[in-house]
C-alpha cells in the first residue's frame, strides 16, 4: 500500500472514532435529559449499533494502519511520541470498554421501563453518570493522540 493510501485510512479512521465518540454522546445526553424511557431506549439502541458498526470497525484499523504507516515511513514504534499515542490508546481502550458495557445497560433498563410504563430505575441513573464520566477522560486522550500525530514532538520516553 502507497503510503498516501494509508494515511487516508489512518485519518479517516481517527475522524471515525472522534465524530462517532462525539455524535454518541451527544444523542445519548440529549436523550437522558428528557428521563423518556421510550426515547431513550430507542436512542441508547442506535447508540449501541453505531458504537459496534462505527467505532469498533475504526478501533480496530487504526492500530493496524498506524503500524503499516510507521512501517512504510521508517518510524520506529519506540519513538517516543509513537509510544504515547498507543498508551493514550490503551487508556481510550480501557475506558470504552466499559461504556460499551454501559450502553448495552442503559438501553435495556429504558426498554424495561417503557414497556412496563414505569420511571428509570435508580441503576439507570447511577450507569449514566458513570458513563457520563468515562467521556471525558477518553475524549481528551483521543485530542491527544491527534495531536501528537500532526506535531510528532521528539520525546524521549
Amino acid at each position: 500500500m502507497t503510503y498516501e493510501f494509508l494515511k487516508f485510512l489512518h485519518i479517516i479512521g481517527a475522524c471515525v472514532l472522534i465524530g462517532t465518540g462525539a455524535g454518541i454522546a451527544f444523542f445519548m445526553v440529549i436523550a437522558s435529559r428528557t428521563l423518556d424511557a421510550a426515547a431513550i431506549a430507542h436512542t441508547a439502541g442506535t447508540v449501541v449499533i453505531a458504537d459496534t458498526l462505527f467505532t469498533a470497525t475504526a478501533v480496530i484499523i487504526q492500530p493496524i494502519t498506524g503500524y503499516l504507516l510507521a512501517r512504510e515511513v521508517g518510524w520506529s514504534l519506540t519513538e517516543g511520541w509513537i509510544l504515547l499515542s498507543l498508551a493514550l490508546y490503551v487508556l481510550i481502550g480501557a475506558f470504552w470498554l466499559p461504556v460499551v458495557w454501559i450502553q448495552i445497560q442503559l438501553r435495556n433498563l429504558a426498554t424495561t421501563a417503557a414497556t412496563a410504563g414505569t420511571p428509570l430505575p435508580p441503576r439507570y441513573h447511577t450507569l449514566y453518570r458513570i458513563w457520563f464520566a468515562c467521556g471525558f477522560p477518553a475524549f481528551i486522550a483521543i485530542l491527544g493522540i491527534v495531536w501528537l500525530m500532526i506535531v510528532r514532538p521528539p520525546l524521549q520516553l
